[in-house]
């Protein structure tokens, strides 16, 4: 079996789906625009090729680079970046090389379209936010006239809390309209809310093999547009009704041999659209959580999703469980401020999982110095929360 794997080296833990995919016999081709020589050994352990182009948006070169893959190793029975900025791309690739395994271009729309994922979340049975794609000034007053402010708007295809703004009034409405970028724009009524997500590892049956899911204390978009703190937590064990709201969800998408992560809202107020503790949808993607989360999950789980993916590609099953159900818990602070505790007072106080700098790249939604440690229960990682972020 031949599997390109797209930007291996980004985020840096993806290396690790390489070095799985090698260990269960899987040919692995990497194509990247990283320097080899850059690139850390463990990566250039778990590739059999690498190509290097000079630029991942080119298209062509990108095309090219899967053509020499194509001629040398024979037929591509995969494709994948595990990516939400790249998932078109992938798409567009796996139509033009006859890759039947993956999305193809004809269900982008369902899956990085917000306004359309809503179709598939109603199918689920999971409510929705009221929606008004943005036209003009008068038409998005008439929408916050219904459903008050505040309200939400932004990219209808986008990745990420990237450009979103948060619109409390009618000036901010018109500096929203001064400044936006010439691109569709769904804007949405305010959910008040705590994001919680549904991951899981899903075969081609439908059937997942592996579930858990994390919870966003602080605010993502917030946390970009207010350039805030960062923290969420991953937990083992999930709610039931979340676990009904997952598993309905990828039911209706026609969820097949995928990493996904569904964001929920669980509601912390009554509101029109339900009472307080409700699910309500917010939206899908159809890739893992995003940086260092697969090797949260491993740490709150006590097992290995890099191995539990690896080995739903390669046998659509897997042998490899869960031996624990911890909470495994992110915070990060953003540079420039002060805090009550020193990372030496943090280290001394706390057993870490990890300590250090989170990728540039990932910094507008991470923030940039992060510690990350175990705890038997999600009151004891919040406590940790409030010590880190204090």
């Amino acid at each position: 079996m031949n599997f390109i794997y797209i930007s291996p080296n980004f985020p840096a833990n993806h290396w690790n789906f390489c070095r799985q995919l090698k260990n269960n016999g899987i040919t692995v081709l990497g194509i990247g625009d990283a320097v080899y020589d850059e690139l850390s050994d463990d990566l250039k352990g778990s590739l059999d090729e690498y190509y290097k182009v000079s630029s991942l948006e080119n298209y062509d070169e990108v095309f090219r680079a899967v053509a020499f893959f194509s001629f040398k190793y024979g037929k591509i029975d995969w494709l994948e970046t595990n990516n939400e900025y790249w998932l078109e791309r992938d798409a567009q690739l796996r139509l033009d090389f006859n890759i039947s395994t993956g999305f193809h271009p004809q269900d982008m729309e369902k899956v990085k379209f917000k306004s359309k994922m809503k179709e598939n979340y109603i199918k689920a049975g999971v409510p929705v936010a009221r929606y008004h794609l943005v036209d003009d000034l008068e038409g998005c007053r008439k929408f916050i006239e219904e459903v008050g402010y505040p309200v939400v708007a932004k990219p209808d295809n986008g990745v990420g809390a990237s450009d979103t703004h948060k619109i409390k009034n009618e000036k901010d409405l018109e500096d929203f309209f001064a400044n936006k970028l010439d691109i569709l724009y769904i804007m949405e009524e305010y959910i008040y809310g705590e994001v919680q997500t549904y991951d899981a590892i899903i075969n081609s049956k439908g059937e997942a093999l592996f579930e858990n899911g994390n919870v966003t204390v602080a605010n993502l978009m917030e946390t970009v547009s207010e350039n805030l703190d960062s923290a969420f937590y991953l937990r083992a064990k999930l709610p039931e009704d979340l676990l009904r709201a997952g598993r309905a969800t990828a039911k209706a998408f026609g969820v097949r041999s995928r990493f996904v992560h569904f964001e929920f809202f669980r509601l912390n107020r009554d509101q029109h659209i339900g009472k307080k503790d409700d699910i309500v949808a917010l939206e899908v993607n159809m890739r893992p959580s995003g940086g260092i989360s697969p090797t949260m999950m491993n740490w709150a789980n006590g097992t290995d999703v890099y191995e539990i993916w690896a080995d739903m590609i390669a046998f659509d099953k897997t042998d490899k469980f869960r031996t624990k159900e911890e909470v495994c818990v992110f915070a990060s602070r953003r540079d420039g401020r002060k805090f009550t505790l020193t990372p030496e007072e943090v280290r001394e106080k706390y057993e870490l999982k990890e300590e250090g700098r989170v990728e540039e790249a990932l910094s507008g939604a991470m923030a940039n110095y992060m510690f990350i440690a175990n705890f038997p229960s999600e009151t004891e990682g919040r406590s940790f929360i409030i010590d880190v972020l204090s």
